[in-house]
């Protein structure tokens, strides 16, 4: 087994003695497949992928992979998968600051500069935030310096108390929103981190604004905004996340860049005065 491959073993979390047909079961379900469309897809046969499911046959690794495939398996749990099923790791688990990833950390860089003055950051399975453009730390501006000691957590800076969370016009629904997409990668990652993460940012006590609320506004929204007051103003802003195609390393596979669109012709007048 190679270094790299050693080092996601050991950080895989599959529960072998569980073996891969109830875990390949339990994605199935949660997918809403049936045995025999899964099979369709997997080119195998509804025999085939019952007898797996209640252990009576062993899949091949690439019959794990390519059911994985076609569940749409987060790449960090196909390894697990792999593990209970008695195979090594396919997927390695590769340190953002590791050398082989220095054209990534590049590439995301000139990524999130060029959406200035918007903001645009990149975070990892946790929210940590791996990079993060002049535009985020605009919005930063004057928070405490406990909340911004490394490393930042995007979730921590928006929802706590001293935080973000008082310059945010419509507070409850953002909440509501992060948390509930928290909660969805909660069901996919058994990530006690991610989990514990959860915990303490629903923990944080939401107080009612201290603004009017907002008017109704004559430009429709298309999706939810996020309403910030930013020196006097309120800025709104629509979140893009985008994450890699088809990656082949856990930590590439767990990173998302966030960018926050103008989503008012106002705030499109602020961002671009500010700039050069």
């Amino acid at each position: 087994m190679t270094t790299a491959a050693a080092r996601t073993a050991t950080r895989a979390t599959a529960p072998a003695d569980r073996g891969v047909g109830p875990l390949l079961r339990a994605w199935r379900q949660r997918r809403r497949v049936s045995q025999l469309e899964l099979a369709l897809r997997a080119d195998s046969s509804a025999r085939h992928i019952s007898f797996i499911e209640t252990g009576r046959s062993r899949p091949s690794e690439e019959m794990v992979l390519r059911l994985a495939e076609h569940l749409e398996v987060p790449v960090r749990e196909r390894n697990s998968l792999l593990l209970a099923a008695g195979y090594a790791p396919h997927y390695p688990e590769t340190p953002l600051d590791d050398p082989a990833l220095e054209a990534l950390r590049e590439g995301m860089e000139r990524l999130i500069q060029g959406y200035e003055p918007c903001p645009a950051l990149v975070v990892d399975a946790v929210y940590d935030v791996v990079a993060a453009n002049r535009g985020v730390l605009m919005l930063l501006d004057g928070l405490p310096e406990s909340l911004l000691r490394p490393p930042l957590n995007a979730m921590r800076l928006t929802l706590h108390p001293e935080g973000l969370a008082p310059r945010i016009r419509n507070l409850r629904e953002w909440r509501g929103h992060l948390l509930a997409q928290m909660e969805r990668q909660i069901a996919l990652q058994r990530s006690e981190q991610l989990r514990a993460l959860y915990e303490e940012v629903a923990a944080y006590p939401v107080h009612q604004s201290r603004h009017a609320p907002e008017p109704a506004s004559p430009v429709p929204y298309f999706a939810l905004p996020l309403q910030l007051e930013h020196e006097g103003r309120t800025l709104s802003f629509i979140s893009s996340i985008a994450t890699f195609n088809t990656p082949m390393d856990v930590t590439v596979a767990e990173l998302a860049i966030e960018t926050l669109l103008p989503a008012d012709p106002a705030t499109v007048k602020y961002l671009q005065s500010l700039m050069p």
